[in-house]
């Protein structure tokens, strides 16, 4: 059992942190929606704190799941920050998806405090963190690394250290690449059966157990062909970590043509309505385009 304390209740920290709970530990949450973090108090029997110092004072680790870079400096730095609560030879461990420029700027200033710092990106969504399933890639030394892996067991059905600082969020920046390719090429797919006047069903219960199959084909087909998009991991969202890709790709030199092209069609899609769609909703920019 660990004093811990989860900064960001949104719907991935929310879930996170009860898992904490769940498991055992001591948990005190913040939000800068206060409303959310005494609401999950409520549910969970956990602490909720006015700032994220006042959280993370007395814990032994702590975790953050905000939005973006800036999102992330104001949990961690300044007097209400979280470093700020944090005593010499604690750790921070952050969930959020981020650029690699914050996380060398946040784990220097931890290393000035005496605070270890680890970048831990997840994928698998909302649901993945409501049930626990998440898949963690994380930027850390070995043996910092091993205790947030503990800790991190209470909603990670897999946890694997990619290398020092930074490494994490490099992973996850790959995550992102491959799955916005991917959906393209699904949403083409889908859009192209539909048009050729084929079972859109019947079509994927052939080709997802070969090569064409996926993740994205098995759980998100039905909905595609139903043209419902109010649900998953949003295109704002999307957009934010694609952005992330690809100036870290201009810094490194990794041409990322498909990448750039992909998130011009989600920005498409944005300027349809739908920003808070789920990233599948290419299928809909398609669907409009083809009339």
């Amino acid at each position: 059992m660990a004093k811990l304390a989860f900064l960001g209740m949104g719907v991935m920290g929310a879930p996170m942190a009860g898992h904490l709970v769940s498991a055992g530990h001591e948990v005190c949450v913040y939000n800068r929606t206060a409303a959310k973090a005494e609401a999950w108090a409520d549910t969970h029997g956990g602490r909720h704190a006015a700032t994220p110092r006042e959280a993370a004072e007395g814990a032994e680790m702590v975790m953050a799941c905000v939005g973006n870079d800036d999102d992330l400096r104001g949990v961690c730095l300044g007097e209400d920050g979280a470093f700020a609560g944090m005593a010499q030879g604690t750790l921070f461990v952050d969930h959020t998806t981020v650029s690699a420029e914050v996380t060398r700027e946040l784990s220097a200033a931890a290393a000035e405090q005496g605070i270890a710092y680890v970048d831990a990106p997840v994928s698998g969504g909302q649901a993945g963190a409501e049930n626990g399933q998440l898949v963690i890639m994380c930027g850390g030394s070995a043996e910092n690394y091993e205790q947030a892996e503990g800790v991190m067991a209470a909603y990670a059905k897999l946890a694997k250290r990619m290398g020092d600082v930074g490494a994490g969020q490099l992973t996850k920046m790959v995550n992102q690449i491959c799955i916005a390719g991917l959906l393209q090429g699904l949403s083409e797919g889908m859009a192209f059966a539909q048009k050729a006047g084929l079972d859109g069903e019947a079509v994927v219960d052939v080709i997802q157990g070969g090569a064409a199959g996926s993740w994205q084909m098995v759980n998100r087909h039905k909905t595609m062909l139903a043209g419902e998009y109010d649900h998953g991991f949003a295109v704002d969202w999307m957009r934010k970590d694609l952005g992330i890709c690809l100036a870290e790709a201009e810094t490194i030199g990794a041409p990322l043509p498909g990448t750039a092209l992909v998130d011009q069609f989600y920005k498409d899609v944005q300027a349809m309505g739908g920003g808070r769609w789920d990233t599948s909703s290419l299928m809909a920019r398609l669907l409009k385009l083809g009339g």
